[in-house]
């Protein structure tokens, strides 16, 4: 299998369950999407609706896949995402925490880019 396609299964499978689990029974009739751009390699978990009087446009998480290694883009969650993904069959050392400075990311035990 393309290593891609395999990192891109591996990442709607986390968004999925994800999505499932934190948000099934969540009564506040606010919609969780998942957001997937095959094609450019783009995937975000989404929460969008409203809440009493209040609009929600929330990104918990974004992933992008970039030169064959996914990049955490944002999480906004307390869940640790990249390990997440390591259980998925996507290796360390391509995983990259892009919500970390470069600087930094040599410490996260994760790709620095």
């Amino acid at each position: 299998m393309d290593k891609v396609i395999k990192y891109q299964e591996a990442i709607l499978d986390y968004l999925n369950t994800y999505a499932k689990e934190m948000y099934a029974s969540d009564p506040s009739g606010i919609d969780t999407q998942i957001v997937a751009d095959r094609e450019g390699h783009h995937y975000e978990l989404v929460r969008v609706g409203w809440s009493g009087k209040k609009y929600v446009h929330y990104c918990p998480l974004h992933f992008d896949i970039k030169n064959s290694k996914v990049w955490i883009q944002i999480n906004n969650t307390e869940e640790m995402v990249g390990d997440e993904l390591v259980k998925r069959g996507v290796p360390k050392e391509d995983i990259v925490l892009g919500f970390h400075p470069e600087e930094m990311r040599k410490y996260t035990g994760f790709a620095t880019a």
